[in-house]
């Protein structure tokens, strides 16, 4: 099975604005990009180091 980093970065953006417009939770999801964008970079680069023996 192979990791995506894509395929789960938009499931919980899909689970954050469900539950945003279902009222189960008040997200900003623009206050969440812009304080949380560093680490959501750095999810994204180890992803890349561990695809397939690292980068070429």
């Amino acid at each position: 099975m192979k990791f995506s980093a894509t395929a789960v970065v938009l499931i919980v953006l899909g689970v954050v604005l469900l539950m945003n417009n279902l009222g189960l939770a008040d997200f900003d999801l623009g206050r969440l990009i812009v304080r949380w964008w560093p680490a959501i970079l750095i999810v994204l680069g180890i992803s890349m180091l561990f695809r397939r023996g690292g980068p070429r």
